[in-house]
């Protein structure tokens, strides 16, 4: 399920070579999966000018509830309208029965606004580190996350 889920949207951001506009504000769809569980809610993306923006999730699956906040950087790719590359990161904290923890996670991914439609996907690698004391691995490498968007403005 995972691979087409990749193949599919690698497949959207590339093969699509109409012209897309940028956005200043989306609201949609979050999905972060990977190693362990899988984690659905809502997402907002806010672009303060053409390079910063601020994403912010809560996520719930599993008797999890993941809220996090991320800064990323955004830039062009050249000769593909509509098509940024980021990166960036930010804390997270993941509340569940009989406790939480606290983490960092830095990211680097892709965002295409889709031309003359007001949507916009994005797909990223969201590693985590942990903080605190957790039983276990303190470094997660396998994460990831969809975006499905949206567009206000």
């Amino acid at each position: 399920m995972r691979k087409l889920i990749l193949t599919t949207f690698a497949l959207i951001c590339f093969a699509i070579s109409a012209s897309a506009q940028s956005y200043t504000t989306s609201a949609g769809l979050g999905i972060d999966f990977g190693t362990g569980q899988t984690l659905v809610g809502p997402t907002l993306k806010h672009f303060f000018n053409a390079n910063n923006a601020i994403e912010a999730d809560i996520l719930f699956g599993s008797n999890n509830t993941l809220i996090a906040a991320y800064y990323q950087y955004h830039q062009d790719f050249k000769g593909a309208s509509g098509l940024k590359w980021y990166l960036g990161g930010g804390p997270a904290v993941n509340l569940y029965s009989g406790g939480s923890s606290f983490f960092l996670r830095p990211m680097v991914g892709l965002d295409y606004k889709i031309d003359n439609a007001p949507l916009a996907l994005s797909f990223d690698w969201r590693p985590s580190i942990y903080l605190g004391d957790t039983v276990g691995d303190r470094f997660t490498a396998g994460r990831f996350g969809l975006g499905f968007k949206y567009v206000f403005k």
